[in-house]
């Protein structure tokens, strides 16, 4: 089982080393993390901590860490995947990502309600390079299952990075559009609002479509 740590602690060398080696000491093994400074409110300039473990003696990890005296708070909390859950992600020109966005956000609020967690991100982004640096980020986004591209012309450094992040296990998604991206995409949707359903439809556990049922057709 899978339990959330939240650290706030000095920002300054080897906070991260003494952690994670009192998180091994005690046999938890990290799933996820991440480590930022705080820019604003009362811990400003502070960093805050947080680990994704599984396993362990959680209780004896959280003592021995509150003891240390760079630390300024430590609190449990839930794990991403139970307040979050799984990620759509829809990259693309403004007014086509809406639209996919119209149709993912209404399908996510219908399965939600029914008690899963499936959250939408969106950026409007334009232009060959960014857009491929943006494709290739997607597989260090946590929690991330399907990628929608809504535009009108994509291709080149675009459907490379598309080609490498299929390997990784995320689907994608591609409007019909000009370009090589739909020909390296698993799934090709004309509608923007039907291709943000399908993509909410892949992720959640309880609809009955699958985007490796249907790789390569055009809709």
């Amino acid at each position: 089982m899978l339990r959330g740590l939240r650290i706030v602690a000095e920002n300054k060398i080897g906070v991260l080393r003494d952690l994670t080696k009192i998180i091994a000491e005690e046999g938890g093994n990290v799933q996820y993390a991440q480590s930022f400074p705080l820019r604003f409110g009362e811990h400003k300039g502070k960093a805050l901590i947080y680990f994704e473990i599984e396993g362990g003696e959680f209780d004896r990890m959280v003592e021995k860490i509150r003891k240390l005296d760079y630390i300024v708070e430590i609190e449990e909390e839930k794990p991403f995947e139970q307040i979050y859950g799984k990620r759509v992600i829809i990259l693309g020109g403004g007014a086509l990502v809406s639209q996919v966005a119209i149709g993912a956000v209404s399908e996510a609020d219908r399965h939600n309600l029914r008690g899963e967690r499936i959250s939408v991100d969106t950026m409007p982004i334009v232009g060959e390079e960014e857009i491929a640096e943006a494709v290739k980020a997607v597989s260090r986004l946590h929690r991330a299952e399907v990628l929608v591209l809504a535009g009108g012309l994509m291709g080149g450094k675009i459907a490379e990075e598309v080609k490498k992040l299929r390997k990784s296990g995320i689907r994608v998604i591609s409007l019909s559009m000009f370009g090589s991206v739909p020909e390296v995409s698993d799934l090709v949707i004309s509608d923007p609002v039907m291709a943000g359903t399908l993509a909410v439809m892949h992720v959640s556990e309880k609809a009955k479509f699958d985007i490796d049922r249907v790789r390569g057709r055009r809709v």
